[in-house]
């Protein structure tokens, strides 16, 4: 526990969990920007008072911890660095932090996450110990390892981090009867998706939103990020004028099918688009195949904003990591109206897929639920 003064003179006690909420603070700066590396912030607190702090900016850049020390007021000799993820100790893009740890003089470490990493588990902490450091982990280790699912999730499945949105009326509609659905929910709720397109790599619907709607799918936030966008095309049927086809220059495109002429795929590459060739299962792509191709091409993580029709052949193939619903004060009717979860469903209740209890946030006046499939 460590004290401080505040502005009118008071004695204030200061804790590790408040440090290591800052350096939480710090570490979500970089979402969107650091994938698929995980988002990390570092505090350094040297008699009670924060000479330097600093976050992982960009993939490939300098890390967090480096970025804090290269910010110190003074030197960091015998204080004490906040560190929401186990300090990296192997050579990557980037030379190894626990090294520059070292040779600063800092006293303590505090950390909140140990490193899923195998290449660090474990090793970073141990070899600060090794250099008579004190180390204390599982500081806020809840919050951190939630800061980090997407990271956590690939570094050790090696797939993709699935989050299945839609937006929907209290009677469950996706769209009016008529096929439209601008807009289900408010302003509120509409930016919080577009974060979302910033936060993940990918951003993947059907073929047959391409076909209804010819979306742009990019993000509409300034100074953020546009995911990749993923079209799953069995037949190969996206229109060459749809608008993710003509943007495909500018945007990065896959179209995801199972069809092998390669006349036909060569008009789709010289526009621009990679075009991967996937195995078929049933009557569609080969949902978990396609996730392999795109772990493979250091893609964490893929915002699904489909129909029906993909996000039940998602659901079914066991893709789908969280699922987030959205839900406006709104009623459509309609018996034929679309709802989010199309194909054949489930014969028993029994059979049910199941989440966990959902976290609520309200968004303007609607609701979004989040709930992690289980």
């Amino acid at each position: 526990m460590l004290s401080g003064v505040n502005f009118f003179g008071e004695v204030l006690i200061l804790t590790d969990e408040i440090y290591m909420k800052l350096a939480l603070e710090y570490a979500q700066k970089g979402c969107g920007w650091v994938n698929p590396n995980p988002m990390v912030g570092a505090v350094i607190v040297k008699d009670d008072r924060i000479i330097g702090a600093g976050y992982h900016h960009r993939y490939g850049g300098t890390h967090a911890e480096r970025n804090a020390l290269s910010s110190c007021t003074e030197s960091p000799q015998g204080a004490t660095l906040y560190v929401t993820l186990e300090p990296c100790c192997h050579m990557g893009k980037t030379p190894p932090c626990t090294g520059a740890i070292i040779e600063s003089g800092i006293r303590r470490v505090v950390i909140g996450s140990f490193d899923e990493n195998p290449l660090v588990k474990g090793k970073g902490v141990q070899i600060l110990q090794k250099h008579k450091i004190e180390v204390t982990v599982g500081i806020l280790q809840q919050e951190c390892d939630k800061l980090n699912e997407v990271f956590f999730h690939f570094i050790r499945n090696k797939t993709p981090y699935v989050v299945l949105k839609y937006a929907m009326t209290m009677d469950r509609k996706i769209a009016a009867r008529t096929g439209k659905s601008k807009w289900i929910t408010g302003e509120a709720a509409r930016e919080r998706v577009q974060w979302d397109r910033h936060r993940y790599s990918g951003l993947m619907v059907g073929v047959d939103t391409i076909l209804t709607d010819n979306p742009l799918l990019t993000c509409r936030l300034p100074d953020c990020k546009s995911p990749i966008r993923i079209i799953c095309d069995t037949q190969l049927r996206t229109p060459l004028q749809a608008k993710v086809v003509q943007t495909a220059k500018q945007y990065g495109t896959i179209l995801a099918t199972c069809c092998t002429d390669d006349k036909k795929v060569r008009v789709y590459t010289e526009a621009g688009c990679e075009v991967l060739i996937v195995p078929q299962q049933d009557t569609h792509i080969d949902l978990r195949k396609l996730m392999n191709i795109l772990g493979e091409k250091n893609m964490d993580s893929i915002l699904v904003e489909g129909g029906g029709t993909l996000h039940w052949s998602a659901i079914k193939s066991g893709i789908v990591n969280k699922v987030q619903a959205y839900i406006a004060p709104k009623l459509f009717g309609g018996a034929d109206a679309k709802t989010p979860i199309g194909g054949m469903g489930i014969e028993d209740p029994g059979e049910a897929f199941r989440l966990s209890p959902p976290s609520i946030t309200m968004l303007g006046e609607d609701i979004l639920l989040e709930s992690q499939v289980v």
